[in-house]
């Protein structure tokens, strides 16, 4: 465990609800004088213009994070929304351009739901599968406590008007039906995310939440929504005050994992991560894989949860975030901004972001191993992570474990015991050792996502 002393405890960022405060773990993240990021130390490795020296930023995050005051703006670097190579200006162009394209979709759902941009949202269904608005007095109850009536937290977070619910008209667009249908899923989703954080005691914060995840499945139309996703955009609406740039953040976010959340007939999107995490597995860990097939658990299901929303279940709020920016510094690539621009953007890409060629000073430790080993289709860190995890419970799986609901068990007693520093580098250490053990064409047809 990292040493804690003489550091500012983050948890006053993110406060925790006084009744909760006995059932959630504590936060083993420090701000620290000298690791951290903090907001001098950010804002000197901006030039006048306002160019970026990603570099050192990078070593600094990799050390210690970031400080909770600027954690938003330093994140969407980090997830490409921005080209460190790019001044102020062109920056808030770019910010001001995005932030119209939101509120023209939003504008869109509004029109289709007159709740989506109205600080409420909704609980329960108002549509069925065919684009008939549902009736039903219960349903109608539900989503209108009405009346004036003060009805307690969570529930008070599901107030549809009964005019609005009545006003629905019979729908064929199948999809404005589909859509339709996510919308009560969201909010049953945003009422069980970050419940002990006082911030989400504001009606207002949980329907910014709602309107955020509406829009995106609107855009979407691939992936939609799934369960999970409002654990992933919480952080977000928490960290930027602007919903426009909150959203373009969680939509970057989803590009790295929106994989994980496509579902066919036969397979979920994160199948191929843990089919990689049980490759890993069997290289660097033999027993412990052939004891985990023996029980059953060969396919690695039990790991489903930590790769699809990225340990938030494992850790503290706070730790979760800050193993978040420790992975994205490690695996930083300074062409994700390139990347991540549309091709029909309506907008015009200045000259000066055009990239030259990668420099590697650039790149974060984990993206320069990857290039240093000319891996074309390079692995995950966060499936590193859970092997890391795996590697430091092995003893414990191989002696305790009878059945996997043992490696469950197992497994979900380390919630809030994990150190989102070890774990990195656990996970670092790990993929020298794998790369080392697997030859390099082999290591370049795995797919992460």
């Amino acid at each position: 465990m990292w040493r804690s002393d003489n550091g500012e405890p983050a948890d006053s960022y993110y406060e925790i609800r006084p009744e909760c405060i006995d059932d959630v773990p504590k936060t083993r993240f420090k701000i620290k004088a000298g690791k951290t990021l903090s907001v001098r130390k950010w804002q000197a490795a901006f030039n006048p213009d306002g160019y970026l020296d990603i570099g050192k930023t990078l070593s600094r995050i990799q050390r210690g994070g970031i400080h909770p005051a600027i954690r938003g703006e330093v994140w969407e670097f980090l997830l490409g929304c921005y080209d460190p190579n790019s001044s102020t200006e062109e920056r808030n162009q770019i910010r001001q351009r995005r932030r119209v394209q939101y509120n023209t979709w939003k504008e869109v759902c509004h029109q289709l739901f007159p709740l989506i941009g109205s600080g409420k949202f909704i609980t329960a269904p108002v549509i069925t599968e065919e684009g008939q608005p549902i009736q039903d007095p219960l349903v109608l109850l539900e989503t209108n406590p009405g009346n004036g009536a003060v009805i307690p937290p969570p529930d008070n977070a599901a107030p549809l008007t009964s005019d609005a619910a009545t006003n629905l008209e019979r729908v064929t667009d199948k999809r404005i039906i589909q859509w339709m249908l996510t919308l009560h899923q969201i909010g049953l989703d945003v009422l069980r995310t970050d419940r002990t954080l006082v911030f989400y005691e504001k009606q207002e914060n949980l329907a910014k939440l709602w309107d955020i995840l509406a829009v995106y499945a609107w855009v979407d139309t691939d992936v939609g929504y799934c369960q999970g996703m409002s654990d992933l955009c919480s952080p977000m609406i928490m960290l930027l005050d602007d919903e426009g740039d909150a959203f373009w953040c969680f939509e970057r976010l989803m590009r790295r994992l929106r994989g994980n959340f496509r579902c066919t007939d036969s397979s979920v999107g994160v199948e191929s991560q843990l089919s990689t995490l049980a490759s890993i597995t069997q290289v660097l860990d033999p027993k412990l894989h052939e004891h985990l097939e023996h029980l059953g658990g060969g396919d690695y299901l039990f790991a489903f949860r930590m790769l699809m929303v990225l340990f938030r279940r494992e850790f503290s709020f706070c730790d979760s975030l800050y193993l978040w920016e420790m992975m994205w510094a490690l695996e930083y690539d300074p062409d994700l901004f390139m990347m991540y621009e549309e091709p029909d953007s309506d907008c015009e890409k200045p000259e000066e972001l055009k990239r030259k060629a990668k420099s590697k000073s650039q790149c974060g430790k984990y993206e320069r191993d990857k290039l240093k080993n000319h891996s074309e289709a390079p692995l995950p860190i966060s499936v590193f992570l859970v092997a890391s995890v795996l590697k430091d419970k092995s003893a414990k799986l191989l002696t305790e474990a009878r059945g996997l609901d043992d490696v469950v068990k197992i497994l979900n007693d380390m919630t809030g015991n994990l150190d989102a520093k070890k774990a990195c580098t656990g996970a670092m250490k790990l993929h020298k050792k794998y790369l080392k053990k697997v030859p390099k064409k082999s290591s370049s047809t795995e797919h992460s996502s």
